[in-house]
């Protein structure tokens, strides 16, 4: 179970009843479409995508689909 980032109260609240974001990251899952796809979240590229999941709540392909990660290989 992962531990979210500390926000504010009404913060915390506003993303909560919009994306689910703090169940999400709780019980290790994306958080909810259409911000995320809902599935489980529990294998990450890095420690850096690890801490932005209890950030936004959103699993490593939702990471790369929002912030446009190619993979060379």
């Amino acid at each position: 179970m992962a531990k979210e980032t500390e926000k504010s109260a009404k913060i915390t609240n506003l993303l909560e009843q919009l994306s689910g974001r703090s169940t999400a990251i709780q019980a290790d899952v994306c958080i909810n479409p259409p911000f995320g796809c809902g599935r489980v979240a529990t294998e990450f590229r890095d420690a850096l995508s690890k801490r932005e999941f209890t950030i936004s709540g959103l699993c490593q392909t939702c990471q790369d689909s929002i912030f446009g990660f190619e993979d060379d290989e």
